[in-house]
């Protein structure tokens, strides 16, 4: 097992697995009628969510179990392991649950390695459009259908953000958390068009050059974020909170929520559109 954590690949291949795995648990709960309740947050659970997150759980247990793993539903559980700083792993096998009972296809299965406070290794499988983007020493994408392989490395397409045009920019923001920060945050950029869309797919798009800024000033949490955060980064491109700093991970006094913040394609950007001047601060 030493080999596999020593080696970012290995283990983006490794999650890529897992996750394709789990996406082939979550499409059998798509195809019927999924039932919904709501967590102490209101958000909305459902079978898929469990039965996700028991699949990447068991793989990880028997895979790496001298990592600790942070996962949703455990934590909404009460089980909140102790990170203490070291490496972890954060699960979120099921984000974009709303987009999921909607029967939307931009729902995600998300897993992360979490190393000095930043994300490291990441795999994002969108298993209704049979698409996976991948972090380990670059990013990657291939096409793979729920409960497939990973197919052999050759067959992944490198990954890398575009610089952010001086006209005609493409924003993406969340379909069911848009606010009205948002909407003056972009205000300010040359943004031609906003893509809505759910999950950590945002993150992804504008790591593929599809896009080229994500804001969010609503409340997230780690799990949410860390899969398509590593990619973007392995991408170049950085998600910064309001102050302009990479986002940091193992926020266990703050039960691992995030901050706002805005991934960039273009790191650059972010000097010439400070988040700030919209958040009043």
């Amino acid at each position: 097992m030493t080999d596999v954590v020593a080696d970012d690949d290995v283990l983006a291949e490794l999650f890529a697995n897992l996750a394709l795995e789990a996406g082939a648990a979550i499409m059998r709960v798509y195809e019927r009628d999924p039932q919904a309740r709501a967590k102490k947050d209101a958000s909305p659970v459902c079978d898929a969510d469990v039965l996700g997150e028991d699949v990447i759980l068991k793989g990880l247990a028997r895979l790496v179990p001298q990592i600790p793993v942070v996962a949703e539903e455990l934590c909404e559980n009460g089980t909140l392991p102790k990170v203490d700083g070291g490496p972890f792993i954060l699960v979120d096998a099921l984000d974009g649950t709303k987009e999921f009972l909607q029967k939307r296809d931009s729902f995600t299965v998300n897993i992360a390695l979490i190393r000095e406070r930043a994300p490291a290794v990441g795999a994002v499988y969108a298993p209704a459009r049979g698409e996976l983007f991948l972090a380990g020493s670059a990013a990657w994408t291939f096409a793979a259908t729920p409960g497939s392989k990973a197919p052999p490395r050759g067959q992944w397409r490198l990954l890398r953000t575009r610089p952010m045009p001086e006209q005609n920019a493409v924003a993406v923001a969340s379909r069911s958390h848009r606010d009205a920060e948002t909407d003056a945050f972009l205000a300010r950029l040359p943004v031609r068009d906003v893509v809505s869309t759910g999950s950590s797919m945002k993150f992804c798009l504008v790591a593929a050059g599809e896009a080229d800024v994500y804001p969010r000033f609503g409340r997230t949490m780690e799990w949410d974020i860390a899969a398509g955060d590593a990619v973007l980064r392995r991408a170049g491109g950085m998600a910064l909170d309001l102050a302009g700093a990479p986002i940091i991970y193992g926020k266990e006094a703050q039960r691992f929520a995030n901050e706002p913040f805005i991934a960039w394609g273009d790191p650059r950007a972010a000097a010439l559109y400070p988040a700030r001047a919209a958040a009043g601060g």
